[in-house]
């Protein structure tokens, strides 16, 4: 488990970027750990550890997604609302990083995976094993990514 404990800031990330609401994303964070226990025993070393951490997480973290909107609207109205805010003490790039935070807010869940495990300069051969897919396709996915977040950002402006 202290690989888990080593890898907390990475999976409070994942919380962060799926999660607007704090509550919700302690719950994530905490049913991400459990998961990561249960599934500890069967580890066995074919990719690295961070790699299948990384699945692991982010499959929790669509899924609960996915569950969260599932909800009746009364349930997620409180989950609508909050747009993703750039921190108070960022300086001049404040306004900049709040608006990139509220285009990628506006991802979907799989296309938010690929911008995290960017942001977190991971390459495209350890995005297509986290991901399961061929480095090919991680290039023409986070091409696209790009140009939809683009278009976002002009929209936002």
């Amino acid at each position: 488990m202290a690989h888990i404990n080593a890898h907390q800031p990475l999976l409070l990330r994942i919380c962060r970027m799926y999660c607007p609401d704090a509550d919700d994303r302690q719950d994530l964070y905490q049913e991400m750990v459990l998961q990561l226990w249960r599934a500890y025993p069967r580890y066995e070393a074919r990719a690295s550890f961070s790699t299948w951490l990384y699945r692991i997480a982010l499959n929790i973290a669509i899924s609960d997604l996915r569950q969260r909107t599932r909800q009746p609207t009364s349930q997620r109205l409180g989950s609508m609302l909050p747009e993703v805010a750039a921190p108070p003490d960022l300086g001049p790039d404040a306004d900049d990083l709040g608006l990139l935070h509220r285009a990628i807010a506006r991802l979907s869940d799989v296309e938010k995976a690929f911008v995290l495990l960017y942001l977190e300069e991971r390459t495209y051969e350890e995005m297509a094993d986290i991901l399961g897919i061929t480095q090919n396709n991680v290039r023409v996915k986070m091409h696209r990514i790009q140009e939809k977040l683009r278009h976002l950002l002009t929209q936002l402006a």
